[in-house]
């Protein structure tokens, strides 16, 4: 069996707060979570949105909470994230593509693939040509394996306002590629804050609750410059993969209360 542990979109700030919140506290909580009660896993993953606004200091002071952890971490860029910061502070595997923040975990039983869907100049996302022929490539390598991909953009609308709006823009050429080799069995997205599953082309999917702030329910309609951000604690996912199975345990790791300011 393989363990994984999925964090996502820890919006790391070096200094400040997040409307009263401090990222800083819920990503120490959510690290001494894992190592506490998951010491066990393989290893984990940040599908995205890393950091905040000040790229080079919250890059440098991300680092060494990550590092922190007792298993390996494999971090993977959002449409906050910035490459040449990424690569400036944080490990990545030695493979990993030289132009983008893409790159292969391999197991015994499976393959894990870590994409890079970051757009420059823009909070939606894309896999550019490049892209899709390292994909291909890779699961063309890795037919006798299941193939499990984890991402930051949903590759298909999820009926959440705000979201959806920034989703993958080029997902059919996307959802083409992936179902063409019949071996990918899941998608593990972030960028929405909010837990949600389904399937699209008959591949299952699912996303998660932030490391940092959730966002609001999709009704009432709400948008990002005005909505009021709900009070729910922040989520991390406990994957267990056997022999084809998958079990994800979505898993509140701290209270609501915890980095909040009073």
């Amino acid at each position: 069996m393989t363990k994984v542990v999925w964090m996502s979109d820890p919006h790391f700030q070096n200094n400040g707060t997040i409307d009263g919140l401090d990222p800083r506290i819920r990503l120490d909580a959510a690290i001494s979570y894992l190592n506490t009660n998951h010491a066990d896993a393989d290893f984990a993953v940040v599908s995205g949105d890393l950091v905040g606004d000040d790229i080079a200091g919250d890059y440098a002071g991300i680092a060494p909470y990550l590092a922190a952890s007792t298993v390996p971490i494999y971090p993977l860029m959002g449409n906050n994230d910035e490459r040449a910061g990424f690569r400036k502070n944080l490990m990545l595997p030695a493979d990993a593509m030289s132009d983008f923040i893409q790159y292969v975990v391999e197991t015994n039983d499976e393959t894990f693939i870590c994409l890079d869907t970051h757009k420059i100049g823009s909070h939606a996302g894309e896999i550019c040509a490049a892209r899709q022929a390292w994909l291909d490539a890779v699961l063309r390598r890795s037919l006798e394996k299941p193939v499990y991909i984890f991402m930051h953009h949903p590759p298909l609308a999820l009926h959440l306002p705000a979201q959806d709006e920034i989703m993958l823009e080029n997902e059919e050429v996307f959802l083409d590629l992936i179902s063409a080799h019949g071996n990918v069995k899941h998608l593990f997205m972030g960028h929405v804050h909010r837990p949600t599953a389904g399937t699209v082309r008959g591949i299952p999917f699912a996303t998660l609750g932030a490391v940092s702030f959730q966002a609001p329910a999709p009704r009432p309609a709400w948008d990002w410059e005005s909505c009021k951000l709900p009070q729910e604690a922040p989520q991390l996912g406990v994957l267990h993969f056997e022999r084809d199975n998958v079990v994800l345990q979505f898993t509140q790791f701290c209270a609501y209360e915890v980095g909040i300011e009073v």
